[in-house]
């Protein structure tokens, strides 16, 4: 069983939207992961300037110890994360246990106009083509087209991980 739902793609898929749908669904917290993101990062991406690995380590790394706290209290939680490539999915898991990720695809000139139209977030939609161009599709997720209307979304999530 799933006991942390990561729902993850490039900047604009519509992973905060419809992690804090399925939360509320699941009755899970919700936790943001660019919450996660040092300050310099945050102004790096505000800037145009794309994350490198080892920036992004730091920003992984206490993902994946949110996620090993909720694992040693025995909760849950549904957490939003780009999780761009295989290595980044593996830190994030580590050796934990019951952590299922949900890939939204979207296509380029979507996820553009959705940038272009987004009020209120740090990140340049000038960086775009650096996270389609850094992004590793995953094997092990289960992938959804995030294009759909999110009551589907999330009933497919439940449907498949059975929460």
């Amino acid at each position: 069983m799933a006991r942390v739902i990561v729902v993850m793609g490039v900047s604009g898929a519509g992973k905060t939207l419809v992690g804090e749908h399925l939360a509320a669904a699941l009755g899970w917290p919700f936790l943001e992961g660019d919450r996660f993101h040092s300050a310099a990062n945050v102004e790096r991406m505000h800037e145009g300037i794309a994350l490198t690995d080892a920036d992004r380590l730091p920003w992984l790394l206490a993902i994946h110890d949110a996620m090993a706290r909720l694992a040693t209290r025995r909760e849950t939680a549904v957490i939003a994360c780009s999780a761009l490539k295989a290595r980044y999915r593996t830190t994030l898991r580590g050796d934990l246990t019951g952590v299922r990720f949900v890939y939204l695809t979207v296509s380029r000139a979507i996820l553009a106009e959705r940038l272009a139209t987004r009020t209120g977030h740090f990140f340049n939609p000038e960086l775009l083509d650096s996270q389609l161009a850094t992004l590793e599709e995953p094997e092990d997720a289960l992938t959804i087209d995030g294009t759909e209307a999110i009551g589907e979304i999330v009933a497919t999530i439940r449907r498949e991980f059975g929460t």
